[in-house]
């Protein structure tokens, strides 16, 4: 089993998932800022720097499904308490690889490192940078255990266009090269979810991040 969180993504880029036998692997937060949980097919993935024996302990308490446990409000909710963070959402999560060559429309990077967009993206985000294109905007920057991550925003008087698909391409094309990008999608913003599939973006599984 992998021994770290950045071992676990980095696996899971590749297509190489923990076992499907029902269990929770937790381990340690890669940095300060990001704590959660992943959950794969039959097997999650709790990242805390809490007392696993706690983690195993909770979530044996729940009178849940075992196999969804981890993502049941309860145990998100007692996992917020215990560490005072806030949860927003559980998001899909999806992974690509980087693409060569240019990206395929044109972008505009922001030079003001003051503006909201770039502002907002690094209270989750280090190294950010934001491009608009005529419609939308495309951030990237490095997320959870320093993964790429990207996120797009696509006007609303431009939508059904495709230019959500060709946002979600171009940050292939903006990552270093061998490197993944990840995405995470809300299941509910099912434009957003058919965009990045369209784009080439694999699910993965699911993942609530606590931020502190």
């Amino acid at each position: 089993m992998p021994r770290s969180l950045r071992d676990i993504l980095d696996d899971a880029a590749r297509g190489v998932f923990p076992p499907p036998d029902g269990s929770t692997t937790v381990v340690p937060q890669a940095d300060r800022r990001d704590a959660g949980v992943l959950a794969f097919t039959a097997h999650s993935v709790v990242f805390t720097d809490e007392d696993p024996r706690w983690v195993h302990e909770t979530l044996a308490g729940l009178d849940c499904d075992p196999l969804a446990a981890t993502m049941n409000p309860r145990f998100l909710g007692a996992l917020q308490d215990r560490t005072g963070r806030r949860h927003d959402t559980t998001d899909l999560l999806t992974v690509a690889q980087a693409l060569p060559c240019e990206p395929p429309l044109i972008l505009k990077e922001f030079a003001d490192p003051d503006h909201p967009r770039v502002t907002r993206a690094r209270g989750r985000r280090d190294d950010v940078r934001v491009w608009a294109a005529d419609g939308g905007v495309l951030v990237l920057g490095r997320g959870v255990a320093g993964r790429w991550e990207t996120a797009i925003e696509v006007d609303e008087d431009v939508r059904h266009r495709g230019l959500g698909r060709l946002l979600a391409v171009a940050a292939r094309h903006l990552v270093p090269a061998g490197e993944p990008v990840w995405a995470q999608q809300s299941p509910g913003n099912a434009r957003s979810v058919r965009a990045f599939q369209a784009a080439g973006y694999r699910p993965v599984g699911a993942e609530a991040l606590f931020i502190g």
